[in-house]
């Protein structure tokens, strides 16, 4: 089922998730453009996201960005 899409429609539904991530970040963050897609570029989601063999591109925003609040609350120090 997923290997039938092509190397674009994949790029595609990566690019739509980065800009659905980069925006729940900036509504539940309060963070900048620039802040929201600096947290975003640099985490270890983004890089599972870019790496087609993961999958990670084909599944919900939602569960996807779950990842990435996990990630952020390990950043900040307790």
């Amino acid at each position: 089922m997923i290997s039938r899409l092509t190397t674009d429609q994949i790029q595609v539904l990566k690019d739509e998730l980065t800009a659905e991530l980069a925006e729940k970040l900036l509504d539940d963050f309060h963070y900048s453009p620039h802040e929201a897609l600096d947290v975003l570029y640099t985490s270890e989601t983004f890089e599972r996201l870019q790496d087609t063999e993961s999958g990670l591109y084909y599944q919900s925003p939602g569960y996807v960005y779950s990842f990435l609040l996990n990630e952020i609350k390990r950043a900040v120090p307790c």
